[in-house]
């Protein structure tokens, strides 16, 4: 049986690699959104 935490298993299956700062990139085959708040999320993300 592998060790780890349902999360640990995903994260792990999930990175793409590490950052200098120490960051975790992560793939994200998909994502959701909801049309009420999607606006508002996008520009703050643009803002960044």
């Amino acid at each position: 049986m592998s060790k780890g935490t349902l999360f640990d298993k995903v994260w792990d299956l999930h990175t793409v690699g590490t950052l200098p700062s120490g960051l975790t990139q992560l793939f994200i085959g998909l994502h959701l959104i909801h049309e009420v708040t999607s606006p508002q999320a996008f520009a703050m993300l643009r803002e960044r």
